[in-house]
């Protein structure tokens, strides 16, 4: 049942918390340009007037002192929202994201990339978050039960229309549509394919990568990923370790994170090659198209990743249109949010290129869970090679954290978008001044 809320309610405050989790000290989340990651999130309150603690809530992730940029991006954007009718925002999501992108002083910064974009991201985010809880829905269903003509209004398709126009998403999302109601009632069942980076972090000994590595596979993964590219010499060993550890059936991801320049990708994966990678992720610049193809072209058919760095619709636009991916990988926290995304898969949809989202992170599996799912209720309509990246990390600090079963999603009931923290951790977590952080001083 959705929330009554009166016609008044407004959005009054916009608040913007520096969350960080000490995750170094473990080397959680460690690869080849990350060394030594503290988790963190640039984490967002919208705060309403509406009664019954309505509110949204979402969070830009970063590894640490990123946090200062990217709060301080998300509190530049209070002025466009504190004050909305919490009604007229919810009804047109669409808009209310196009206000806060196309700000003329804002897109000086960009447009539509770095910080103020990620920014514009969270808000967004939170704005669906909201929204969800309103009408008493998680976000996944929410979009899933919209039409394909409410779907396609939530787009900006500026700089999209010579890939996709707005009557090839129309068709895209018609064509979806008399499967919808069995493709739910199946992610309610069984979930969505998951894919586990646990076992992988650059920092962990060869020791703890093989019992991570079989312990994915007894909890039903089939496949697992591994950082590589600060050594050749400990990559071919590391990699050796989980192949022999995992077997021919299951496969194996690996993600350079950038670290190299295109020839030395080439010619690190060549000798990679013999223990059947399943994909290379980041093999280069997130910005490097043409290398990206040149990867892909020497290396296949081990297949190549990219996204979770790339900047917004335009890149992913060009990626496809260059056949430069064989893997889409959206992030929840990297574009201008749902509405963006949106977009990212209806790109991937049209070009016939499957979306694995980009995880882990704090927050980002409970956020991106309900793109995929909502990708393949309403837009994609197939679960073909398709798996959300699951990194078994700080789920407990969630209201609703994700439920991994048998390698598998479960489908989220919960209303909104996942992404509140306990009140608790906002306090404890708190930087610099939470306990966790003021004890280490």
């Amino acid at each position: 049942m959705s929330s009554p809320v009166p016609a008044t309610a407004r959005i009054t405050a916009l608040d913007v918390l520096d969350v960080r989790f000490p995750t170094s000290e473990e080397l959680d989340g460690s690869d080849a340009m990350n060394p030594e990651p503290d988790y963190s999130a640039a984490y967002v309150i919208l705060r309403t007037d509406a009664g019954d603690g309505l509110e949204g809530h979402a969070l830009a992730f970063t590894t640490g002192r990123g946090n200062d940029a990217q709060a301080a991006a998300i509190a530049t954007l209070a002025p466009h929202v504190v004050g909305l009718s919490v009604a007229e925002v919810c009804a047109d999501l669409g808009a209310f994201a196009r206000t806060l992108i196309h700000d003329p002083q804002l897109r000086w910064l960009g447009p539509e990339k770095g910080a103020i974009h990620m920014a514009t991201g969270a808000v967004v985010n939170a704005a669906w978050d909201l929204a969800a809880k309103r009408a008493g829905k998680p976000v996944w269903r929410l979009l899933s039960e919209m039409t394909p003509e409410e779907l396609v209004a939530q787009v900006d398709f500026r700089w999209l229309s010579d890939a996709l126009t707005p009557e090839e998403a129309l068709e895209i999302l018609r064509r979806a549509e008399p499967g919808r109601e069995e493709r739910t009632a199946r992610l309610l069942e069984r979930g969505y394919p998951a894919y586990t980076t646990s076992p992988g972090w650059l920092g962990y000994s060869d020791e703890k990568l093989a019992r991570l590595a079989r312990e994915a596979v007894a909890d039903g993964f089939t496949q697992i990923k591994l950082k590589v590219g600060a050594s050749l010499e400990d990559d071919v060993r590391r990699l050796r370790t989980a192949r022999e550890t995992v077997g021919d059936g299951i496969r194996i991801a690996v993600d350079a994170n950038q670290r190299w320049d295109v020839q030395p990708a080439i010619d690190w994966m060549r000798a990679l090659a013999p223990y059947d990678p399943y994909w290379i992720e980041e093999p280069t610049s997130p910005d490097d198209i043409l290398g990206h193809l040149a990867v892909r072209r020497a290396l296949s058919p081990i297949k190549v990743a990219t996204g979770e760095h790339v900047a917004n619709r335009v890149v992913f636009k060009q990626f496809l249109q260059a056949g430069a991916v064989d893997i889409v990988q959206i992030d929840s926290a990297r574009v201008g949010g749902v509405n963006e995304n949106i977009a990212i898969l209806l790109l991937a949809a049209k070009f016939g290129v499957p979306v694995c989202p980009h995880a882990g992170g704090v927050g980002l599996c409970e956020m991106v869970q309900h793109l995929s799912m909502f990708d393949y209720v309403a837009v994609s309509g197939t679960l073909e090679d398709r798996v959300i990246e699951y990194v078994d990390h700080l789920h407990e600090h969630f209201v609703d954290p994700v439920r991994i079963v048998e390698g598998h999603y479960l489908a989220p009931t919960r209303p909104g978008l996942g992404a509140q923290m306990h009140q608790a951790t906002l306090k404890e977590y708190a930087y610099p001044d939470g306990p966790v952080w003021t004890a280490r001083v």
